[in-house]
């Protein structure tokens, strides 16, 4: 097993990573817990033991269940099974699953501990890392949450042979970002090293800016595009399939702007081909809606702001001018 500390002085925890990690988890309860409520999805093929009195508590799949009605739901089978604040809810699924386990444990008695069980690549490397837990609204994803940090993290990598192979290339997309926020060649890698070293980064960076007010925006590196497209809607595309698109085009804008050079977009370009994802905008994109929609984007405070790499590597960027953007949009077709 590979353990990974996420440092955050009296709210640190850690992250065990590799094949057969679940047989961990019991070593991650917190010791005055009773009652470990288990948040899970119909079909998540993982059984836990917490090596305490468990109950199974299921939520509906698909983006409509990651709603405030769910966490309603979850509070009162928490409340009626008689959970106090000593004990602990268990999320075992993907970033769904995490997402909103995090945020029930986080309001219920006001903040009870949380530990996580990623089944997904996506999540293993990103979604179950770093304390964000949240839900949507009708009027946009993720607009209510709170950052709750877990009290560990099991990576179980065996997990990952469950998934269909478009839901691990996804996962891929993400990892893709990886290598430019400081992982060089994670695809020369083992899985379970591969997954280590994404969370050693995303760890770093968030024990130095936990609610993201400053450094951990680099997180966002290639999601400017991502979440445009995303928004739109009208294209079949996986998350990790839309960062893999805004990774490059976030290379195509930087060598514009005289931050990078050819090499570096060939480099970009190859570690996206390498992982098999899309390196070109869908068709029939609609580049003004998606320049508009970048001024929109949860980064944008003060224009629109892209994480761009360059000479001190992955940063944020205010302002690049929208000839530029269009330009790069135009080397995606």
């Amino acid at each position: 097993m590979i353990i990974v500390p996420v440092k955050l002085a009296d709210r640190g925890y850690n992250v065990i990573v590799g094949d057969g990690a679940v047989s961990e988890l019991g070593s991650l309860v917190p010791p005055k817990a009773k009652r470990a409520a288990i948040v899970t999805q119909a079909g998540i093929p993982v059984q836990v033991k917490t090596g305490i009195e468990q109950q199974v508590f299921e939520i509906g799949t698909g983006e409509e269940h990651k709603s405030l009605t769910t966490i309603e739901a979850l509070c009162r089978g928490f409340a009626e099974w008689g959970m106090t604040r000593n004990d602990v809810v268990v999320g075992v699924g993907g970033g769904l699953v995490t997402d909103v386990a995090g945020f029930a444990a986080s309001v219920y008695h006001r903040g009870i501990a949380a530990l996580y069980v990623s089944t997904t690549l996506l999540g293993q490397v990103d979604a179950a890392i770093g304390g964000k837990t949240g839900v949507n609204l009708a009027e946009g994803k993720n607009l209510v949450g709170a950052f709750w940090q877990p009290s560990g993290v099991i990576c179980d990598t065996a997990t990952l042979a469950t998934l269909p192979e478009r839901e691990f290339r996804a996962g891929l997309g993400e990892i893709a970002k990886y290598h430019f926020l400081g992982g060089g060649r994670l695809d020369a890698q083992e899985l379970p090293e591969r997954v280590a070293a994404c969370v050693r980064i995303k760890a770093e960076v968030v024990a130095e800016d936990e609610r993201e007010g400053g450094r951990r925006a680099i997180l966002n590196y290639g999601h400017t595009l991502a979440h445009a497209l995303e928004i739109e809607g009208a294209f079949d595309l996986r998350h990790g399939e839309a960062v893999a698109i805004g990774v490059i085009y976030a290379a195509e804008v930087a060598q514009r702007l005289g931050r990078i050079d050819d090499a570096a977009v060939a480099e970009h370009r190859r570690v996206i081909a390498e992982y098999g994802l899309k390196n070109s905008l869908p068709e029939g994109t609609d580049m003004d809606r998606v320049i508009d929609l970048f001024s929109r984007d949860k980064k944008a405070l003060d224009g629109v702001t892209m994480v761009l790499d360059g000479p001190q590597g992955v940063e944020t960027v205010v302002g690049p001018d929208p000839l530029v953007l269009r330009d790069a949009l135009q080397a995606m077709v």
